[in-house]
């Protein structure tokens, strides 16, 4: 049975708010879903992400977060806004992490992204999370190289991008090895280059239920990342480095 730390799922339960994001709704997929999509693995927690659809609802979030239990983080979008108190009682209920979505919408604009990821680490600690494309980053390179704790989602999607979000690796930038059936790029190599640059910077996840990707999710992501790094560094990447980074 093999051990992870899941970095990066979605709960989508229609009973709370859901937006339709450039014509898309997602399908249900619930805390107990999940749970039946791993109980192959052994989970050690794991970081419940807020998609487009969710835009700034926390409620089910919450409610995520007290059925899922022990070790499993949220991570969140917020408006630029949100007043400290709010902040604060999110981490109080397990939120680590601010989302910016580039790529999708639904989040604050990456214009506030140097103030907002700011201000929530040093009052919080939480880090921040981009989805983006890596050829958009040498936009915002100047910035990410100056923040305390960023995070990339899905291999930074693109293979035209790569050498800028290993640029970003060297200098402490973690990356998300997530989402290889949404991926344009060779998910072997990525990994190798990735983990020669930082091992300490892949942190697995499931992605499920994988809304919108071309191949949903699979067991065989997780043999992938042992067939190409070995077992140690495996675990590194399936949820040790997960572990130092999300939990406090």
């Amino acid at each position: 049975m093999r051990t992870i730390f899941d970095t990066h799922l979605h709960i989508i339960d229609p009973r709370f708010p859901l937006i339709e994001n450039q014509g898309f709704l997602p399908n249900t997929f619930t805390c107990q879903d999940y749970l039946n999509n791993v109980q192959e693995l052994h989970s050690k927690g794991g970081a419940i992400v807020s998609g487009s659809f969710q835009g700034f609802d926390q409620s089910y979030l919450i409610d995520s977060l007290q059925k899922l239990g022990t070790n499993f983080v949220g991570v969140t979008q917020l408006p630029h806004d949100t007043s400290d108190e709010e902040i604060i009682k999110l981490d109080n209920y397990g939120v680590r992490a601010i989302r910016f979505n580039v790529k999708r919408g639904g989040s604050e604009d990456i214009s506030r992204l140097d103030y907002f990821a700011r201000r929530v680490y040093e009052l919080v600690g939480w880090h921040a999370e981009l989805y983006i494309d890596s050829n958009s980053l040498p936009e915002i390179a100047s910035t990410l190289n100056t923040l305390p704790a960023v995070s990339i989602d899905h291999l930074g999607l693109s293979k035209e991008g790569f050498k800028h979000l290993l640029s970003l690796v060297d200098k402490g930038v973690r990356v998300k090895a997530t989402g290889f059936g949404r991926v344009e790029l060779h998910v072997e190599q990525a990994i190798r280059s990735i983990y020669s640059v930082n091992p300490d910077a892949l942190m697995f996840g499931t992605d499920l239920p994988s809304t919108r990707a071309k191949r949903p999710y699979n067991h065989s992501d997780i043999e992938l990342i042992y067939n190409t790094l070995g077992e140690e560094q495996a675990e590194k990447v399936l949820y040790k480095n997960a572990i130092k980074w999300y939990l406090k």
